[in-house]
């Protein structure tokens, strides 16, 4: 709980987590300062400037563009920690240039923020919003760790450019950080590297590729069968809690995976809600066999080479750091998935 206000910064304050964490800075008390890209956008800020007028006086929005050198330090100024969240989340398919769309924002950001710090003395801590992904690229690459479990001990080394530019963005861009944390002494670094994180959204722009990837399912894509890809999942609210916890845990350190212990495939999604909307017909009630997504993959994007690395694949979850160390309590699945749902009824209904 903060101490009578204590100022921080949120990157990436519209976004998908980054207004999650924000609301919940808030109702523990916190002043907080929030980066947009642009203030002009009003859906996007619309969920922001909400919470600024129920709680006046401690949500101050500041545009910044990754991009741009300085563009962070009016927004930084008197804050003791602060939370580099911005970064664009990209499914495969909705990147054209892996450097452009994803490597160049997530690296000069990091690099724009970091340098940021360094001119800002107030900054004692800062906690870095990085993935699962910059731990592995590809799940085949987890069978290469100690006894085949996902822990926070590996780091991405398959991924590049080309293959798989999301995680790879994210790998160099974690990897920037900590090079930046060691080369000094008056700050110091926390990683949260979450999985495919799921929930309500709080703004109807979120383009985030978490957002998207559900879109597919409820939309209906998979209503003849369920491909056999599974994911490591954490609920919206609880990768917030994480990172609320990461600053306010003096002791904490290092990277903490945040994900539930347990992958969830298509099907176990969709058998969640199920349970609450057992007519929705769009929602698949079989698995398909592996041989047919095999043969048609490619005409939806995916290549031979990626659908060996993934399908079928399925792999345990080391989570304990962060239950241990930073309180972490996960919400079941279900719970999830189904609030995950109801807002994107909702959303659609106001759309």
């Amino acid at each position: 709980m903060s101490d009578g206000g204590e100022t921080v910064l949120v990157t990436g304050g519209s976004g998908f987590v980054g207004s999650h964490l924000v609301r919940q800075l808030l109702e523990r008390g916190y002043r907080v300062h929030a980066t947009v890209r642009s203030l002009g956008n009003e859906v996007k800020v619309a969920p922001l400037l909400a919470l600024r007028d129920q709680l006046p006086g401690t949500l101050e929005l500041f545009e910044a563009d990754l991009l741009a050198d300085g563009s962070f330090d009016a927004a930084m100024e008197g804050c003791r920690v602060v939370f580099h969240v911005a970064s664009p989340f990209l499914m495969p398919e909705k990147i054209k240039d892996g450097q452009k769309d994803v490597v160049d924002p997530a690296l000069t950001g990091t690099r724009n923020v970091l340098a940021g710090i360094e001119r800002t003395p107030t900054v004692e801590k800062l906690v870095f919003t990085s993935t699962v992904g910059a731990i592995f690229g590809d799940y085949i690459d987890v069978r290469n760790m100690k006894d085949g479990i996902l822990s926070e001990d590996y780091v991405n080394t398959t991924s590049t450019v080309e293959n798989n530019p999301y995680h790879y963005a994210k790998t160099v861009a974690e990897s920037a950080a900590w090079d930046a944390q060691q080369a000094q002494s008056r700050w110091r670094m926390v990683s949260v590297n979450p999985g495919l994180i799921l929930g309500p959204s709080l703004t109807p722009a979120s383009d985030s590729g978490s957002l998207f990837l559900l879109d597919e399912l409820f939309k209906g894509y998979f209503f003849y069968g369920a491909p056999d890809f599974s994911f490591t999942v954490a609920d919206v609210r609880d990768v917030a809690q994480a990172h609320i916890a990461a600053a306010e845990n003096p002791e904490a350190h290092g990277r903490y995976i945040v994900a539930d212990a347990r992958m969830a495939s298509f099907l176990d999604m969709s058998r969640a809600l199920r349970k609450h909307f057992p007519r929705e017909y769009r929602l698949p009630r079989h698995g398909l066999p592996h041989w047919p997504v095999r043969v048609l993959g490619p005409a939806f994007g995916l290549t031979q080479d990626y659908i060996r690395k993934h399908l079928g694949i399925r792999f345990p979850v080391d989570n304990r750091r962060g239950i241990e160390e930073l309180g972490i309590s996960y919400r079941p699945l279900e719970e999830t998935l189904l609030d995950h749902y109801l807002a994107w009824r909702e959303l659609r209904k106001a759309g």
